[in-house]
């Protein structure tokens, strides 16, 4: 009899024992879920408040960034929408300055009235135009005398002279023109090369300085 008992599985008395097992794991269940403390409302309303907050100060941060980054796009919109045109008109500008200059000295000192008149006439033109670019944003580089920069000049020869800083602007083949911050035009440019390093030569000039005031 036993021996079928244990073929056909566990008697009554181990069913018995397994049912009473769970029973009391349930039981144990139920106690801690009894002991375990109710959720605070309050907890719960401050802690979505702060996400709350949180998501309010991302979102004030990204719109403050947007109308920063609009105010600045319509700025530039506004600065240099003339930058197209402003460099068309410096050609004419380049071109009455060529008109005056290639007049003969001679024939500006015949006195000639009419040729008089006609020269004044192109040098005002020349000079309305670059008066009315200026106000507009378009002012023009004066490098003479400045140390080289190629973010602003376009160095077209060198010229010897031991006497200035190496690199130093000598000679201005062509205007140069920049637009609010940005280069329209870069000056055509003459260096001066031979001379000492710009580095080398600001400590003799002061040294020169001082010698002058004693």
């Amino acid at each position: 009899m036993t021996d079928e008992t244990n073929k056909n599985g566990p008697d009554a008395s181990e069913k018995d024992m397994a049912a009473e097992a769970v029973s009391l794991a349930q039981d144990e269940q139920a106690a801690d879920a009894a002991e375990a403390p109710a959720p605070d409302p309050l907890e719960a309303l401050k802690a979505e408040n702060m996400e709350l907050r949180d998501r309010f100060l991302r979102l004030a941060a990204e719109m403050d960034n947007l109308r920063r980054r609009t105010e600045r796009d319509v700025k530039d919109a506004k600065s240099y929408a003339v930058t197209a045109f402003a460099r068309d008109m410096l050609a004419v500008s380049d071109n009455l300055r060529r008109a005056l200059e290639s007049i003969p000295a001679e024939a500006k000192e015949s006195g000639d009235a009419g040729l008089t008149a006609l020269i004044e006439g192109v040098d005002m033109t020349e000079r309305a135009m670059l008066s009315a670019l200026e106000r507009h944003g378009v002012r023009k580089l004066e490098p003479e005398g400045q140390k080289f920069d190629p973010n602003f000049h376009q160095a077209m020869f060198e010229i010897p002279n031991t006497t200035v800083p190496n690199n130093t602007v000598l000679q201005v083949v062509q205007a140069g023109y920049v637009i609010g911050e940005r280069v329209l035009r870069p000056a055509m440019v003459g260096v001066s090369k031979g001379g000492p390093k710009a580095d080398a030569a600001a400590p003799a000039a002061e040294a020169g300085a001082e010698a002058d005031k004693a």
